[in-house]
């Protein structure tokens, strides 16, 4: 091997790209002296400015916008629903006027039970299986939240879920 005659390339000759749209060579993206311990996935590379270039990031970026979107949804369904506990989902519907699980909890009956159904400390409008409950519990649960909330504050409560069989 013949070291006095090897000639270094530069970062641009090691590290290149072309646009898959037009073929522009494309620079890659912040790279200083200390390219040599970055692993080649993780380099950037400049955008093209070519037409197809152009929509392809729009819609990539919108892409990612959404997946970010979705992430922090998610993020707030677990601090406010009680996705960790099995349920039906959200077991009362939104009234009109009112804000159901608000009524729920007002009445004081976050934690309320009957057998294994319990009304969700975290959010009222879901009625959570602690373990071992029935469709007789879960029933039974949901009329006594109703009869409360209409004694409490005049309001008729219905349920989200629907009730399959006798």
């Amino acid at each position: 091997m013949d070291l006095k005659n090897m000639k270094c390339k530069s970062k641009d000759e090691i590290f290149h790209n072309k646009c898959k749209f037009c073929g522009k060579d494309l620079k890659p993206i912040g790279l200083d002296y200390l390219y040599a311990n970055i692993p080649i996935s993780s380099i950037e590379y400049e955008r093209c400015d070519c037409e197809k270039s152009k929509s392809y990031w729009n819609e990539k970026d919108l892409k990612e916008e959404i997946q970010k979107k979705i992430e922090e949804i998610s993020i707030q369904r677990k601090e406010k629903q009680p996705i960790d506990k099995p349920s039906a989902g959200s077991t009362f519907k939104r009234g009109e006027d009112f804000i159901t699980a608000k009524l729920i909890d007002e009445a004081g009956l976050k934690g309320f039970n009957v057998g294994g159904a319990e009304v969700s400390n975290k959010h009222a409008g879901f009625v959570v299986n602690t373990g071992n409950a029935t469709a007789e519990d879960v029933i039974q649960l949901t009329n006594i939240v109703k009869e409360k909330v209409y004694e409490k504050f005049g309001k008729k409560i219905e349920l989200e879920v629907e009730i399959l069989g006798e």
